[in-house]
């Protein structure tokens, strides 16, 4: 592979960067409050799944016990 020098990696780095299609402010706004959304989906989840094998384990011990 041909080694480029500096100055001619960065023009090929900004024409590549030239090409990206950025997303609006919208776009990124909708974007980051869906995520936030997913977030708390997956948490409130995470938590009723530990919530009930928190009380699986304690019914199990309990009748070991």
């Amino acid at each position: 592979m041909a080694k480029t020098n500096p100055f001619e990696f960065l023009q090929q780095v900004r024409e590549e960067g030239s090409k990206v299609t950025w997303p609006t402010r919208r776009e990124t706004m909708i974007s980051t409050v869906m995520v936030f959304i997913m977030v708390a989906i997956a948490a409130v989840f995470f938590l009723a799944v530990d919530a009930v094998l928190h009380r699986g384990v304690q019914w199990l011990l309990g009748i070991a016990g």
